[in-house]
C-alpha cells in the first residue's frame, strides 16, 4: 500500500498522538504539521521532525503534497477549517466530538463530496473486546435487542495543583462538557458495537455542572456540564440508557450491558481484554448460563488500532473509516438532543 500524505493541524496532547501515529505508521508518511502556539510547533519539531511546519492551516492546506489531513484542536473551529479542506481536495480525520451541533455534520458531509472523512470518537472500538462483542451482536446472538446500557462515573481525586484546560468545560470553545468529551466515545461505542442498528427517536436527559466542594477542581468560568444521564427510546421499543459523571461525590464506577430477547453481554468499554466480556447465553431449561466470549471464538483479525490508521487505510481502500459521517451524525443528533431535553425539561423528538 502506497503510504497517505498526511498533515496535522494541531499540536497539542491529542495532535501528537496522532503525530506519533503517523512517524509510525508504515501506510502513512508525516509530512507536515501546523500549529497557532509556538510553543506546540516547537515540541512537534523536536519530538515527531514533520518536514514541514506551519503556523497555521491555510498555509498547510495549501500543500498539495498533502493528500489527507487530522484536525485536534478546538471544536469551535474544526468546521471551518474541514470545509476548507475538502474545498482544498483533502481527506478529513476530525477529532472528537465531531463539530458543535447537527446542523454543522450536515454541513460536512454535503461537502464532503468523494472523500473520505469520519470521526475519532470510534477509538475505543479497534479492542478485541469491542470486535467480539460486535461479531456476537451483529449475527443476532442475543436476539432482538431491548435494551443497550452504560454508566460510567469517575470520582472526584484531590485538588489539582496545575491549572485546568479552559477548553474542556466551556461550551462556547467545546460545544458542552462532559458529554461530548466522552459522551461521544460512549454514544459511538454502543451504537457501533450493535451495528448502528439504533434509531433514536426521542430523549428524555439531565446534565449538572460540578458540585460546589469541586469547583477548585476546574478551570474558572467554566459554564458545562460535569455530569449527564439520559434514556433514549428507539425504534422498535429499543432504549439506550446512558450516564456518564465526573469530579462526582461518589467512588468511580462503571458498567455496560447489552440485553436481548435470547441473550445478554456484560463488559466494559476501553477494556481490551476479550476475557472480561461475559456472555450471558439462556436456554428455556437452564435459564441463564454466563460464560467468557474468549470461549465461543477469537476476536476478528484487524490490522488498524486506532482511527488514523483505519483512515488511511480506508483512503486506499476507498471506504468510510470505522465511524463515518453519517454515523458521527446519529451521536451528534443524539447529544444534541440530550442538551435540548435538560434546557427545557421535557422529552424531544430526534429527528432522522
Amino acid at each position: 500500500m502506497e503510504p497517505v500524505k498526511v498533515g496535522v493541524i494541531g499540536c497539542g496532547v491529542i495532535g501528537s498522538r496522532h503525530l506519533g501515529i503517523a512517524s509510525e505508521a508504515s501506510h502513512i508518511e508525516l509530512v507536515a504539521a501546523a500549529d497557532m502556539i509556538e510553543q506546540n510547533r516547537t515540541n512537534a519539531a523536536k519530538r515527531f521532525n514533520p518536514p514541514k511546519m506551519y503556523s497555521n492551516d491555510i498555509e498547510l492546506l495549501n500543500d498539495d503534497e498533502v493528500e489527507a489531513v487530522v484536525l485536534a484542536f478546538p471544536t469551535q473551529y474544526r468546521t471551518e477549517v474541514a470545509l476548507r479542506a475538502f474545498e482544498s481536495g483533502k481527506h478529513v480525520l476530525i477529532e472528537k466530538p465531531i463539530a458543535m451541533n447537527a446542523a454543522e455534520v450536515e454541513q460536512l458531509i454535503a461537502a464532503r463530496g468523494d472523500l473520505i472523512s469520519g470521526c475519532c470518537s470510534s477509538r475505543n472500538r479497534f479492542s478485541p473486546a469491542a470486535r467480539l462483542a460486535t461479531q456476537l451482536i451483529t449475527t443476532g446472538g442475543l436476539g432482538d435487542l431491548r435494551s443497550v446500557y452504560c454508566r460510567a462515573i469517575r470520582g472526584a481525586g484531590k485538588e489539582p495543583d496545575t491549572p485546568r484546560p479552559v477548553w474542556r468545560l466551556t461550551k462556547a470553545l467545546n460545544g458542552g462538557g462532559i458529554l461530548v468529551n466522552w459522551g461521544c466515545y460512549d454514544l459511538d461505542y454502543l451504537l457501533g458495537i450493535t451495528g448502528w442498528q439504533l434509531k433514536p427517536q426521542t430523549v428524555f436527559a439531565q446534565t449538572w455542572t460540578v458540585p460546589s466542594v469541586f469547583e477548585s477542581h476546574i478551570a474558572p468560568g467554566s459554564d458545562a456540564e460535569t455530569h449527564y444521564t439520559a434514556l433514549i427510546r428507539c425504534e422498535g421499543g429499543i432504549v439506550l440508557s446512558v450516564e456518564r459523571g465526573e469530579f462526582m461525590t461518589m467512588h468511580t464506577h462503571q458498567g455496560w450491558e447489552i440485553i436481548g430477547t435470547e441473550g445478554s453481554l456484560k463488559l466494559t468499554m476501553g477494556d481490551g481484554k476479550p476475557e472480561s466480556v461475559t456472555y450471558n447465553r439462556t436456554t428455556t431449561g437452564s435459564g441463564v448460563e454466563s460464560t467468557s466470549l474468549m470461549e465461543i471464538g477469537e476476536a476478528p483479525e484487524s490490522p488498524h488500532s486506532n482511527p488514523l490508521s483505519d483512515f488511511a487505510a480506508g483512503i486506499r481502500e476507498n471506504r468510510p473509516p470505522l465511524t463515518s459521517l453519517e454515523n458521527a451524525l446519529v451521536v451528534q443528533k443524539i447529544t444534541d438532543g440530550i442538551y435540548a431535553s435538560a434546557e427545557s425539561g421535557n422529552a424531544v423528538e430526534i429527528k432522522g
